[in-house]
Formats: structure tokens, sequence, C-alpha cells
């Protein structure tokens, strides 16, 4: 069974039921979940581009729609805490985390926290790819770190029992939550700079701060983070990553983060810089969560033992879990 600790779905829930769908996850989503053996996962708030345009608005339509869905779907279970989680787990129940990829919508103002915290999120990250109130991504062209309302926010993200998640800050902000955490961190979706000098992915040095955080970081399948070459796209490439980052900081660090979202409208594909001539933007031979047991496969060849890709699968995130959130 999997973990994955990120997720995009709530982004095509919303799509589908503001254009009038309902039962999204059960129609869309689930069969292929349980066929690629996941059993929980971190499905984030975020504002897709081109809906950024109002952070608030999207927001606020998010939450509404999520909430309805939830309601109709009980073959789901939202969770708060690790045991939650476990029970869930136990009940043959798929469960979720809530959670917030980029506080845009905030405007600096700290009570935002307070709110997605009581609509159930334990996770959060500050800044999506653009720079805002708190911080800038690792795409937005600003190379300062986390602003000073920045800081007390993530401060207030690990007070309030939140994960905190550094994936998609640029680097300088990186170094301002590794300084002030308090408790362990993670990059729930990010790859290894060593093998693809992209901006999302981390350097050695970053990955060691994870590390001595006791943090964990989750591999990402997205394509352009696994490889600059094209034609090593593919899930083979994505276990080197894998492979580096349990060399480097060990595998008790090392979990599942794939960032799949095939399935988002395609306003918000056509805004990624995503390589022409693949079905997905995840990699060959992983193009959806139908197909994560292939990952394991190649971990297999590179003989990872059972105890150490039990680790990766699920054991890492649900032990940070338990020590960030409780």
């Amino acid at each position: 069974m999997f973990f994955d600790a990120h997720s995009d779905i709530w982004c095509d829930v919303t799509a589908k039921r503001l254009a009038g769908e309902t039962n999204v996850l059960k129609n869309h989503h689930l069969d292929r979940l349980r066929k690629g053996q996941v059993e929980g996962s971190i499905f984030v708030i975020w504002v897709d581009p081109p809906y950024d345009i109002d952070y608030c608005a999207r927001t606020k339509d998010i939450m509404r729609c999520v909430k309805d869905e939830v309601a109709e779907c009980d073959a789901i279970r939202i969770v708060h805490t690790y045991d939650e989680m476990m029970q869930a787990k136990k009940d043959g129940k798929f469960y979720v985390f809530h959670g917030v990829e980029g506080m845009a919508a905030a405007k600096g103002d700290l009570a935002m926290i307070d709110t997605y915290y009581d609509f159930g999120c334990r996770h959060g990250i500050l800044t999506w790819n653009e720079a805002n109130e708190f911080g800038a991504g690792a795409l937005s062209g600003v190379d300062t770190g986390l602003t000073e309302v920045g800081k007390k926010a993530a401060r207030k993200i690990q007070d309030k029992g939140m994960l905190l998640d550094t994936s998609h800050l640029n680097e300088a902000g990186f170094w301002d939550i590794a300084k002030l955490a308090t408790r362990p961190i993670v990059a729930s979706h990010s790859n290894c700079k060593a093998l693809c000098d992209v901006p999302r992915n981390l350097t050695d040095d970053q990955l060691r701060a994870i590390r001595d955080l006791d943090g964990v970081v989750g591999v990402n399948s997205f394509n352009i983070f696994v490889d600059s070459d094209v034609k090593k796209q593919d899930v083979a490439h994505l276990a080197q990553h894998v492979a580096h980052m349990a060399d480097l900081i060990g595998v008790e660090h090392v979990g599942c983060g794939f960032d799949f979202f095939e399935f988002c409208s395609s306003d918000s594909m056509d805004t990624m810089d995503v390589h022409d001539g693949f079905e997905t933007p995840a990699v060959k031979g992983m193009k959806d969560s139908s197909e994560i047991p292939n990952l394991f496969v190649e971990l297999k060849k590179l003989g990872m033992t059972q105890e150490e890709l039990n680790k990766i699968a699920y054991e890492n995130f649900q032990n940070v879990i338990k020590k960030s959130v409780g």
C-alpha cells in the first residue's frame, strides 16, 4: 500500500462540481487510486492557473465544493491526526488529510491559517510558484527569503500542529524555514537537483537539512523534474532520485509525493511546461496513480529490501505526521 503526500484532486473535484457534476471521486478517481494501491493522501487546496486571478474567490469555491463532495462520498474519510489516520486504515476507508498548496489567498493575514485549520487542514505550503506576502516560490524570479510575516506564518503552522511543507519555496525561503523550525518539516513533492538541475528540485544540502530536522522528502513524478533529457523522463530514472535520496540522507527520510495532475482542466494544463508527445505530465511507465507499483518494481531492481520499500511507500510519511501533527 502507498501514501501519496501530494495530490491536486480537489482541483478536479472543484472544476467538475462547478460544471454541474456530483460524485466526482467515485466517478473519476477512486478506481484509479485503488488500482494503484493508494491507501491515503494529502489532498491540497491549490488555486490553479488561470483561477489565480482571484485567489480568495477560488479558495472559497474549493472549500465549498470539497465540503459537498465529502458529504456524498462514504468511501473516504477526512482525518486530522495520526490516530484518526490509522483508524481509517483499519476500517478500510481511503483517508485524506486536507492540505494547502500556497497561501496567497491569505494576503498576509495570519488569521487565514486558523481558517484553513478550522476547515480541517493539517498541512501547509506558504507559496506555490508565485511570490506572495509570505515569501516567494522557486519559479517566481524572486530570490529573497520569507518576509517577517511569512516567518510568523511558518511558526504558526507548526505551533498549530500542521505539517510545514517546503516544496515550491525558493531556496532562501527554504533556509529561513530550516532555521526556525521546531518540529520536522517536509518537502512533499520535490526531487534531487544533483540529478535534474531545475529550480523546483532540492540541493544535497537542502536534503540533508530536512534529514537533520527528522523530516521526509516525497519524490515527484512530474517529468521535467526527473531529467532534462526527454528520453530519460521515465520511471527508471525517477527511481534514481529515490536511490540518491536514500543514499544521501537515509531511507527513513524518503517517501512518495507524486503530484499527478493529468486530470486537471485544459486551462490549467496549458500553463504547465510539459514536453510535447506525452500522454500525461508524469514520467513514462507511471502515467498516473494506477501505475505507482511500477516505481517499486524499479526500486527492487536496485536492491532495496521489502522493509525499505515499506518505509518509502507509507511508513515514513505516517511517522512524520505522528511527530508533527500528533
